[in-house]
């Protein structure tokens, strides 16, 4: 950790003047000015690129540096350009125009990236689906979204095989990496479009089409779980996600300041950051906070097929990996590694992560571990496309259990049950407002006008604010949890427990993980002459929801839940059945 000393002399300068400094500065790149959108007069960021065409053509100052690493592939960003002029031709000659839905549908792999930049150089709106999805959860997303295209590796091709009927508005596939051929009359090999990774720099130049897009045009859906069990696609502007990462910028240089230094200036000249990405792009954090302010920094991006902290050691040693994180989960997990001193991890200078419950101790373990580092951690949500409040450096080692305060475009409010804003240090729904708030629910009217009012977002999570601004999450006003970062709502997987014919109650709930966060556990109650084993109820909603949904253990009762006098299960009372 920082020594005492430098932490009592912390910090040089109050939040508040950092952010005056750094918008009001004469050509400064975080200057703000304000804006009417959607009605509501918000902050945004005067000097960020209008829209994602033009974050992709800022890539094009770093053409021959590498800009994906995936196993034995590697393609430079001007590989990485050819290969998305290749599939924006393609799209254009399948008819895709401004407002389709584009869907992607695969593991991290270098194809994802360049479907996404394709699709939004045809005006298509990126609508990823959740790689993790059952073929059924894929299918809503499909038919949901009305997606005209899809994009999808082998694996999730196998799952919508027999789903793909279903879905009238899909016009054609895209598969990658099959070895197999495929009949269905509606599927292309993605590697007859693009080729294989390796060959993406032999491709022809190919112009990209001009196309007129405002920044506040919608650019991508995607989709969060819903209390009722059924995703919500979230509509996100180009605004949106490029307000996300200079959000970003602003914390890290306000870190600077805090600290009683001049942020640096941006130094093309200077090595590669790179990014060892460990969440998936089909995330808001993933694509948001990761892909998309790699491709306007010039970074490169190493992914691995799954998550393996041995695996991303060896990564972080041979590709002099400078930054890592994404949920604690991955902090954890290569700190604790019993090898972790075998491997040369000096390059690392940022670890980050948002997503899940963070334990205040690890702030204090990576700094042992890294003392140079940097560390940081943030909230936000799909809703906020992204990080909206951030903790970084000094700040988080004082308060490790604050996720941060938001950027000078962003507000929060802490309101009460009486919907009046309550004062410093008092517990309330958590809202917020600035240009990375989305602009509502597609197809959904009522949960948009239920969720967003007036520019907030009402995010369902209970909060304090203190006397410096610092946000603290208190719980979730929401029955969900969120495992590794990945959001469960107990609803949905409650609901598959009653589709079994033995169970006559169910609830489920989080109990706590020191690298996940929570895992998910259930407490059924099963009706009378009834069996079933713990095995066979988990076997059982194994095959209706997506794995990481799965409780991880079941317990029985032989009484029914308890429950208050309106009916609702105590789930504060099942906790204890799984202290021990």
């Amino acid at each position: 950790m920082s020594s005492p000393a430098a932490l009592s002399n912390f910090p040089a300068m109050s939040i508040k003047d950092a952010h005056i400094l750094l918008t009001q500065t004469e050509g400064s790149p975080l200057a703000i000015e304000e804006r009417e959108i959607r009605g509501v007069r918000i902050k945004v960021w005067k000097n960020a690129p209008p829209t994602l065409i033009d974050v992709f053509k800022a890539s094009e100052a770093f053409a021959g540096r590498d800009f994906v690493v995936y196993e034995g592939e590697r393609a430079t960003f001007a590989a990485h350009h050819k290969a998305v002029a290749a599939l924006v031709a393609r799209l254009i000659s399948d008819g895709v125009r401004k407002g389709d839905r584009i869907a992607i549908i695969m593991r991290n792999v270098p194809e994802w990236i360049a479907a996404f930049w394709a699709a939004v150089h045809v005006g298509a709106i990126v609508t990823p689906l959740n790689a993790w999805w059952t073929g059924s959860e894929l299918e809503y997303g499909l038919t949901d979204s009305g997606a005209k295209i899809a994009i999808v590796d082998a694996e999730r091709w196998e799952r919508i095989r027999e789903h793909a009927h279903q879905c009238p508005d899909l016009k054609h596939i895209y598969v990658s990496r099959s070895t197999e051929e495929i009949a269905d009359p509606r599927v292309t090999r993605l590697e007859s479009i693009i080729g294989a990774v390796n060959e993406w720099a032999s491709l022809p130049n190919r112009p990209l089409p001009a196309i007129g897009l405002d920044p506040d045009d919608d650019a991508a859906i995607f989709y969060t779980s819903g209390t009722t069990g059924k995703p919500k696609g979230a509509v996100i502007t180009h605004r949106n996600i490029i307000s996300n990462f200079f959000n970003a910028l602003c914390g890290q240089a306000r870190s600077y300041l805090r600290r009683g230094e001049m942020p640096p200036t941006p130094d093309p000249s200077l090595p590669q950051k790179v990014n060892l990405i460990s969440v998936p792009f089909f995330h808001a954090t993933g694509c948001f906070a990761v892909m998309v302010p790699a491709s306007f920094g010039g970074s490169r991006l190493v992914m691995q097929r799954r998550w393996d902290a041995e695996k991303a050691l060896e990564l972080i040693e041979k590709e002099r990996v400078t930054n890592a994180g994404g949920v604690p989960t991955i902090a954890w997990q290569l700190i604790e590694h019993p090898r972790f001193k075998e491997f040369d991890t000096s390059s690392i200078e940022v670890i980050s992560y948002g997503g899940a419950p963070s334990a205040p101790e690890l702030v204090r373990r990576l700094k042992e571990t890294f003392p140079k580092l940097q560390p940081g951690q943030g909230w936000g949500m799909t809703e906020t496309s992204a990080t909206a409040t951030t903790n970084f450096g000094e700040d988080y080692e004082r308060k490790p259990a604050s996720c941060g305060v938001p950027p000078p475009t962003g507000e929060v409010r802490i309101v009460g049950l009486d919907g009046k804003d309550l004062p410093v240090g008092e517990v309330g729904e958590l809202w917020y407002r600035g240009p990375i708030v989305v602009r509502g629910y597609w197809n959904k009217p009522e949960a948009t006008a239920q969720t967003f009012v007036d520019g907030w977002v009402k995010t369902g999570d209970l909060a304090r604010v203190d006397d410096e601004g610092f946000v603290y999450i208190v719980d979730r006003a929401k029955d969900m949890l969120i495992r590794g970062g990945e959001n469960i709502y107990c609803v949905e997987v409650e609901n598959a427990l009653y589709d079994h014919p033995a169970v006559m109650d169910a609830a489920v709930i989080g109990i706590p993980h020191r690298t996940l966060g929570e895992e998910p556990v259930a407490v059924v109650h099963l009706k009378p002459g009834k069996t079933a084993s713990e095995e066979e109820l988990r076997h059982f909603v194994s095959q209706k929801l997506a794995a990481f949904k799965v409780p991880v253990k079941i317990a029985f009762l032989h009484d029914n839940l308890p429950r208050n006098p309106n009916g609702k299960i105590l789930k504060k009372d099942l906790k204890a059945v799984f202290e021990a």
